[in-house]
């Protein structure tokens, strides 16, 4: 549910596979692009995206090389809006296998320097909020490559960064130096053509001492056929071995002519020059069909075994509780069914000791709930609503059928799921309502309809502004906006009525017991069987069996980091719901047997209080993130808790389901006279 919740409003950085068997996996209509020798490559730029501000902004909103004309969006999807995603065109000129060394991008103007007591420019903003670029080249996102005077640390998530902070002056420094890293494997049945497989970005900081050109107009540039003519700005002056021409042989930019003596960074202020090498090379084993392997896995980041220690976690609380409830209930039931079930002599008649424990309240158990039960229905029918979508689209997702090369699938897929899930929605809530008794249909349908929608896109609402207010990608524009509200109002209101319809068209729940005109009195209950003790209870047993994926998928949603691991994801989520089941029978047998009958809200409210441990656990993970910001506190807390409340919902309908299913099985098994 938090994949959905999350990609829905805010991010489509969730992007899944299966570890186990979906390698080298893509869709029917994901077809490979194939280049010839000199074919014009495209590197695309992404928004950037920072830890620190959760805040994603566009590329160009940095002093960045512009390409002629200026950049062009790419034609984008509902899903790649939502995500915040703003693909667009850029400056750097790519050539199937032709290397190149040094070329010249443009010289631009970042601002004024670093001074005590005044405001710092927008490149040195965006380095000390850690902003890292999200290059594309061929579909694939960029790998950064990180190097220093040991090791050489490539990193498949998070793109690379804009700059860097000095340890020793604290100044600002900006990678204007790239170079781009591709490999292509030759296509066997043809093999004058090759597709691209890797694509890894290595950022340097390098000052260019340099006089522009005559013909320099600072930011123009000419776009060239197959890059064979350098594309030239400027005269550089100090020029490190990959920048001189002069020389007969040239090798790429490496990490000892970029700091070798003498040689200083960029700093991230005034006129700058941006340069970048091109390296082609054959990677004869990595076929094109496996290329998302290794941003999918992460390099083996998080090995398969922490999913399945997880998992083992997860089946022990299973098992304790399953076992508890055998040697519990069964043996209880099974004496019970047995004392309730024999024929009471004249004298126990006469005494009146035939009925004691949960058969005493057999007439007021299936009694409609005292508070509300309207705003029960509803909430069952949400909860039906969000379980069913999220059950689909785990299912669709480990079965492979949205494909990460395809941005925004997910985001897509969820959404529909959502609005088509409306007719169960209103099927379920117009079923409940009515076994309550209730008169006011119209008004439970409409409360279904508008209800959890409307908070959630009230809150979107407001987290759109919040992210217009501070220049962030993640506002959606209006026309975003207005496709969301005909989803909305022409498919889903109208799916929840259609659905409603049928549910007051069926009869009622049926219960083995008839229901008494006078409630009775309810003893005085012991403190453990209190509503703060059931909801603490209720929701750290699930919370625990599921904590250790969840982890995995706000990584995946607030730290730029892949999760594709829906065959571990169904796994958690069928253990979740089996637990908060589990549990909440088990609270709602002891409170049956102290002559508690008021178990609807009490079983809704222990099975969903998970989503009050999912929220909690959300304030110890937001240390991670290095925030700073107010609007990265709003941002992040609201999405957290509308994501809690619709984890609330859902396993709210789980723990009311069961135990309506339970107390129907246990009372139409004892004889009532």
């Amino acid at each position: 549910l938090l994949v959905l919740l999350f990609a829905s409003m805010r991010t489509a950085t969730v992007l899944l596979s299966l570890v186990t068997g979906a390698h080298g996996f893509y869709l029917p209509g994901v077809n490979p692009q194939s280049f010839s020798e000199g074919d014009a490559v495209k590197l695309k730029v992404n928004k950037m995206t920072s830890q620190k501000t959760l805040l994603p902004v566009d590329y160009y909103r940095l002093p960045f090389c512009q390409p002629p004309g200026g950049p062009q969006m790419d034609h984008e999807n509902l899903g790649e809006f939502l995500a915040g995603d703003r693909i667009e065109s850029s400056p750097y000129r790519l050539a199937m296998k032709v290397d190149m060394y040094c070329e010249q991008v443009c010289i631009t103007n970042l601002g004024r320097g670093e001074m005590k007591g005044v405001s710092p420019n927008k490149m040195v903003r965006a380095i000390r909020k850690n902003y890292h670029n999200n290059w594309i080249v061929d579909n694939i996102p960029a790998a950064s490559k990180v190097e220093d005077d040991r090791t050489v640390t490539t990193r498949y998530w998070q793109g690379f960064p804009v700059g860097f902070i000095s340890n020793d002056n604290k100044k600002a420094y900006v990678h204007n130096h790239v170079n781009i890293e591709i490999q292509y494997h030759v296509v066997e049945t043809d093999p004058t053509k090759a597709r691209i497989v890797r694509f890894t970005v290595e950022p340097f900081s390098i000052k260019h001492e340099f006089e522009a050109s005559a013909d320099d107009d600072d930011d123009a540039a000419v776009d060239q056929e197959g890059g064979s003519k350098p594309f030239k700005v400027a005269d550089i002056l100090n020029p490190i071995e990959s920048c001189n021409s002069k020389l007969a042989t040239r090798e790429h930019t490496k990490y000892e002519m970029v700091y070798a003596r003498g040689r200083e960074p960029q700093e991230a202020a005034g006129r700058v020059l941006f340069t970048y090498d091109v390296i082609w090379t054959e990677n004869k084993e990595l076929h094109w069909a496996s290329r998302w392997d290794v941003y999918l896995s992460m390099d083996n980041a998080i090995p398969a075994r922490v999913h399945w220690l997880s998992i083992a976690n997860s089946l022990v609380i299973v098992i304790v509780l399953s076992a508890m409830i055998a040697a519990i209930l069964v043996r209880n039931l099974r004496r019970d069914f047995s004392r309730y079930n024999q024929l009471a002599s004249d004298e126990e008649k006469a005494e009146d000791l035939e009925e004691f424990g949960w058969k005493l309240v057999h007439a007021d158990v299936f009694r409609p709930p005292s508070f509300s039960p309207l705003l029960l229905a509803v909430a069952c029918g949400t909860g039906a609503q969000l379980l069913c979508m999220t059950v689909l689209t785990i299912i669709f997702s480990a079965m492979g059928f949205l494909s990460p090369a395809n941005r925004g699938a997910l985001i897509m897929a969820q959404l529909l799921l959502y609005v088509l899930m409306g007719v169960v929605a209103g099927y379920v809530a117009a079923r409940m309502y009515k076994t309550f008794k209730g008169k006011s249909w119209q008004k439970a349908t409409a409360a279904t309809a508008f209800g959890f929608p409307g908070i959630t896109f009230g809150m979107f609402l407001i987290m759109n502004i919040v992210a217009l207010s501070q220049g962030s990608s993640d506002a959606v524009p209006v026309t975003t906006m207005i496709v969301l509200l005909v989803l909305w109002f022409g498919i889903s209101t109208p799916l929840v009525f259609f659905g409603a319809y049928f549910g007051y068209k069926q009869d009622a729940i049926e219960f083995p017991v008839n229901t008494s005109s006078i409630p009775r009195q309810i003893p005085d209950q012991p403190w453990f069987m209190g509503i703060p003790f059931t909801l603490m209870v209720g929701g750290i047993l699930p919370f625990g069996a599921c904590f250790v994926e969840l982890y995995f998928i706000m990584a995946s949603v607030w730290m730029d980091q892949y999760y594709y691991v829906f065959a571990f994801l169904f796994l958690v989520f069928v253990i979740l719901i089996v637990t908060c089941a589990e549990i909440t029978v088990l609270f709602n047998y002891f409170q049956l047997c102290g002559e508690n009958y008021h178990w609807w809200w009490r079983s809704f409210c222990c099975a969903g209080s998970t989503g009050l441990y999912v929220f909690l656990y959300s304030f110890a993970y937001f240390k991670q993130l290095e925030a700073n910001q107010l609007a990265t506190y709003v941002l992040y807390f609201g999405y957290m808790a509308l994501a809690s409340l619709g984890l609330f919902l859902m396993t709210g309908f789980v723990g009311v389901s069961t135990c309506l299913w339970f107390n129907k099985t246990i009372y139409g098994s004892i004889k009532i006279d």
